[in-house]
């Protein structure tokens, strides 16, 4: 009986330096997430009077574009984290704004692929569809160490002359790491 509890006890004591990992990692998957404001964005190209950093600055009633008008396709909104997140979603506005008299004023994106860059370098891509609608849609993507994220156009609803591909607003949501 002495020589189990003697056991169990040097078990406890050799798992106490990691349980505060496996606690915060049991947090991080039943705690709501956070907000995850990017340090600085830029995109490929942009439109006068719509930077990459309208789509990034809290309100949905203005928006980043492309310089030319047409698809987007190729285009693209990049942003980097100065410390390494744990992501888990991306909230999107597609369009002009989240209102629905102004949505349908310019293209909005069909589908972006979101390219993840890890603290390491690493790379891990996801595909986001959002519907042609007015509002806020939330994406699951995941990424551990996430320190860039990259979304490019693909293709759009929308288009035609003269017509810009619009993104109010994006958003990325997880927990610090």
């Amino acid at each position: 009986m002495p020589l189990a509890l003697l056991v169990v006890l040097a078990g406890v004591w050799f798992a106490l330096p990691h349980l505060s990992g496996l606690l915060g990692l049991a947090k991080e998957e039943t705690g709501a997430p956070e907000s995850m404001p990017p340090s600085a964005c830029h995109g490929s190209s942009a439109a006068p009077g719509h930077a990459a950093g309208a789509a990034f600055d809290g309100f949905n009633n203005r928006y980043w574009a492309p310089k030319d008008p047409g698809d987007g396709q190729g285009e693209y909104l990049e942003c980097d984290f100065d410390q390494p997140v744990r992501l888990t979603k991306i909230v999107v506005f597609s369009g002009t704004s989240a209102r629905t008299d102004e949505f349908l004023t310019q293209a909005r994106p069909a589908r972006i692929t979101a390219e993840l860059t890890a603290k390491d370098g690493s790379t891990s891509t996801h595909t986001i569809r959002p519907a042609d609608q007015a509002g806020q849609q939330t994406f699951d993507v995941r990424g551990s160490q996430t320190v860039r994220v990259r979304l490019t156009l693909d293709s759009a609803f929308g288009t035609g002359k003269g017509r810009r591909v619009a993104v109010a607003e994006v958003e990325f949501f997880g927990h610090r790491s």
